[in-house]
């Protein structure tokens, strides 16, 4: 009986999905800025303020614009997953890991 419940949890943990990666709306970016090309800062509408650790160094970030490569109408940005392209230079960047700065303020 133990070893069939025992297998039954090892099947459990196999089967649940791994942590979503987080993703954000296009529209509700309100700006973007990276100072070293190695992080991107995204102030949104709603207050918060996202950090996201590039895959790798974006150096021309720093200096130029940037359009996102989206695919199929969906205006997801999501981590570990979208890409952007810096404009003059045409680099390809890759989001990694988004953290939160700061949360939308709390309204009374």
């Amino acid at each position: 009986m133990k070893t069939i419940l025992a297998a039954m949890a090892v099947l459990a943990i196999a089967a649940s999905p791994a942590a979503a990666n987080m993703c954000v709306k296009s529209r509700d970016i309100q700006s973007t800025d990276s100072k070293d090309g190695k992080l991107l800062t995204f102030k949104m509408r709603d207050g918060r303020v996202l950090v996201n650790h590039l895959q790798g160094i974006c150096s021309d970030l720093r200096f130029e614009g940037f359009v996102w490569v989206l695919r199929g109408g969906d205006e997801s940005i999501c981590e570990n997953q979208q890409s952007l392209q810096v404009l003059r230079s045409g680099q390809t960047c890759l989001l990694g890991k988004f953290d939160m700065v700061k949360d939308k303020p709390v309204r009374n």
